[in-house]
């Protein structure tokens, strides 16, 4: 059986994986409208995770969280401090 590697630098919802972008989904969207990100701030951190070294399938090696759920909180910080 041949399985597909998966893709070591790319974040959960960029992977084929539905059980993972539930995990994200509802992740995000329990976290209250007032403690979210915005949108442009959410992009611009997950641009910093995506050029990470610590970011392996959509995970950060430095504290294991979900770098998607991460950014999307508004008081959410990098553990490396890139963000």
């Amino acid at each position: 059986m041949n399985q597909a590697k998966p893709c070591i630098k790319c974040l959960l919802s960029e992977m084929k994986d539905a059980d993972l972008m539930e995990v994200i989904r509802n992740g995000i969207e329990g976290i209250r409208p007032q403690d979210r990100s915005s949108e442009k701030d959410y992009q611009e951190r997950l641009n910093l995770c995506r050029s990470c070294d610590n970011l392996i399938s959509g995970t950060c090696l430095s504290c294991g969280c979900y770098v998607e759920i991460r950014a999307a909180i508004k008081t959410g910080r990098c553990p490396l401090k890139k963000w």
